[in-house]
């Protein structure tokens, strides 16, 4: 049996002494035993022996692995020898093909998944993600605009102009925006955001691969389910259509991974050290994932102590060191950046979703995007397609139960599987419904206890359902593992009377294991993501003669403004090159002025709407002109001053009409018809 955490559990002679896949990156037998895993909730583990192996008595000694580890251990590294040695562990840290196969295997699948939008990078738009992309690609572009100007990215005037964008209060994932900065300046934020999309799922899904194989089960197969599971999950799959700060999660099984080394006691000042960059790298990738994460490891540390409390004992002293050295190498390295976020320019206070909870059926459907899933029944259980936060299925719940009740003498399955509990039932929120309908009958749910603590007050906790997923996948990867162990071990029994019949048992038993795990994972695996052509830039931006009406230091206006309704306008200032700035715009701060003497006031989507912003929208919204008055044509004129216009651009769109009308009336003079689009020059 192949030498890994899960296999030293102290429970796991359960399957069998056949042979789990020994394979190229098992852990190897100078690690000491029973280390838990980590999903997004993470472990206390990878212990001193003494701290975390179970009775010696309950598992028999195991053998290494024949085959060399992938990663060559600290002793291997560490131990001197000649220069065949050094060369022999040289080539046993080039990556095998079979391990770059489960890598370009996942990219080939996020590839699958966004080939609408690589087959047209200058108009491919996904369709579900609202005005979303627009408000990434625009960050992106953003980020790479100030960078290589040399300016902070923590603050732009491009949006919101003249007040401005925190840009640290909102999601500009400055861990990946600023690195790929040159790729954006050079081939555009379309391709950033399809690249940043696209390998952040493949590079997630890999780094779980890799933290299973090391810490949970050396069988390759079950490692690959493992991670695929924890990064193509149905609330996974919602996000990808947006939001690639909860797309891009690589960083998080590294730092599970971390904190794992921290539990040997070994190098805890290095380890705190690295597991405060990639701390730093996180908080600069996304808060909230680290916020969910965190919230899950936490669920997963309590179940395995109350499973194993002598083992959590041991580990709890270097741990601790460890945490406490990472945490002030963070604060360190992200303290002005955060002081910005919450205290500097258009910062904000928590923003109120409302409730936002799954209903209880959310959990056990299929999402629209799935091969199984009905669009009408997951459009009635969730708030919009981004959101489709739960969606696991039930034939993945009954499998998700059967491998728990099977396996739950060892103690790192009760820590999943609670995680998996607490996770869901977060998700439900503050009043739990069956199907969420209006006036049903409710009961109060555990997310009760977070509402309105500091940072969880901000959370949409339905989102709580996706920390299940990093769980899910390693129990299926264990379940899978016993199924493996199992078919080991019937190859080799004495109870059959030949060879033949010891065969088709092992046969059976894996054939019947693989049946089951397609039926859980067939109906909720993802389907290509939709994706339509985006309405052109206008002639007079894209041919640069909005030149002629807007002076430096004025604004553009689009008509109806940018906001979290309708950004398109967004792209109109990355094809211009950033040459002018835009009034409103799709981004978060504060939802009014700052007062002396009192907190940041609470968040708000987009810019404070002012008179004659709200008449545009009402007009576009409804088709109809309005009675334009001294009253409006006094607002519209300070608006306009407030907003430093220099002209007013329509694009061709529904109600375009109406929208032209009013304009006309509102400013006492017809628009210009420049291209495809009116101007009206303001003076």
């Amino acid at each position: 049996m192949s030498e890994t955490y899960a296999t030293r559990d102290g429970e796991a002679g359960e399957a069998g002494k056949g042979a789990a896949e020994s394979a190229p990156g098992s852990t190897p037998a100078d690690v000491p035993g029973d280390v838990p895993p980590g999903p997004l909730p993470e472990p206390v583990s990878e212990a001193r022996p003494e701290a975390l192996s179970e009775k010696q008595s309950e598992t028999p000694p195991e053998t290494p692995p024949e085959t060399p580890p992938e990663t060559p251990t600290e002793a291997t590294t560490a131990t001197p020898g000649g220069a065949g040695e050094r060369a022999g562990a040289r080539r046993r840290r080039l990556p095998r093909p079979a391990a770059l196969a489960v890598p370009a295997g996942y990219l080939l699948a996020s590839l699958l998944l966004y080939a609408g939008l690589w087959a047209d990078l200058d108009r491919g738009y996904l369709v579900d993600s609202g005005r979303d992309q627009n408000q990434w690609e625009w960050f992106f572009a953003v980020t790479a605009h100030h960078v290589l100007s040399g300016e902070s990215p923590l603050f732009t005037t491009l949006q919101n102009y003249p007040l401005g964008a925190n840009l640290m209060a909102n999601t500009a994932m400055f861990g990946v925006s600023v690195p790929l900065a040159p790729l954006t300046a050079v081939l555009g934020p379309t391709v950033t955001w399809a690249a940043v999309l696209t390998g952040g799922l493949a590079a997630t899904a890999t780094a779980w691969y890799w933290l299973i194989r090391r810490h949970l089960t050396g069988n390759r197969t079950a490692a690959v389910v493992g991670g695929a599971v924890a990064a193509f999950a149905p609330p996974m799959i919602a996000h990808a259509n947006a939001h690639a700060n909860l797309v891009v999660l690589f960083v998080l099984p590294l730092v599970i991974d971390r904190m794992l080394k921290l539990c040997t006691g070994r190098r805890v000042l290095h380890d705190g050290v690295v597991l405060a960059l990639l701390m730093t790298w996180q908080i600069f990738l996304g808060e909230e994932a680290l916020l969910l994460a965190v919230t899950g490891m936490v669920v997963f540390a309590a179940g395995y102590a109350c499973a194993r409390p002598s083992a959590a004992r041991a580990v709890a002293g270097p741990l601790a060191r460890g945490l406490l050295t990472g945490a002030g190498v963070c604060l360190a390295l992200v303290a002005f950046p955060l002081y910005w976020q919450f205290y500097g320019e258009q910062s904000y206070a928590a923003i109120n979703h409302g409730p936002t909870g799954n209903p209880l059926l959310a959990l056990v459907e299929f999402s629209e995007r799935s091969l199984a899933g009905d669009p009408a029944t997951a459009d009635r259980l969730s708030l919009n397609p981004t959101e489709q936060n739960a969606f696991y299925g039930w034939p993945l719940a009954v499998l998700f139960l059967v491998v728990t009740v099977t396996l739950w003498r060892r103690p790192v399955v009760k820590a999943l599987a609670a995680t998996v509990l607490v996770a869901a039932a977060l998700s439900l929120g503050s009043d739990i419904s069956l199907a969420g309908t209006e006036g049903a009958a409710t009961v109060p749910g555990p997310w009760r206890l977070l509402d309105g603590l500091p940072l969880f007050e901000s959370v949409i906790e339905s989102r709580y359902a996706m920390v299940c997923a990093p769980p899910l996948g390693m129990l299926l990867a264990l379940g899978w593992t016993a199924v493996s162990d199992a078919a080991a071990a019937a190859r080799s029994a004495l109870s059959a009377p030949d060879d033949r019949a010891r065969r088709d048992r092992a046969v059976l038993i894996r054939v019947a294991g693989a049946l089951a795990l397609c039926a859980a994972l067939l109906p909720v695996a993802p389907t290509p993501l939709e994706t339509t052509e985006r309405p052109a830039v206008p002639t007079v931006v894209a041919s640069g003669a909005w030149r002629s009406y807007v002076k430096p230091g004025e604004s553009l206006v689009p008509v109806p403004l940018p906001s979290p309704g309708e950004a398109s306008a967004l792209r109109w200032q990355i094809e211009a090159d950033f040459a002018f700035p835009l009034p409103a715009g799709y981004f978060m701060g504060p939802a009014g002025p700052r007062i002396p003497g009192q907190g940041s006031p609470p968040g708000y989507y987009g810019a404070v709407p002012r008179p004659t912003d709200e008449m545009l929208w009402d007009v576009r919204w409804s088709g109809r002109v309005p009675a334009i008055g001294p009253e409006e044509r006094r607002a519209a004129r300070e608006d306009l001053a407030f907003w430093r216009a220099g002209a007013l651009v329509l694009q061709r769109q529904p109600n375009d009409t109406a929208l032209r009308a009013t304009l006309d009336r509102l400013l006492d003079e017809p628009g210009r018809p420049v291209g495809d689009a009116w101007v009206w020059d303001v003076p």
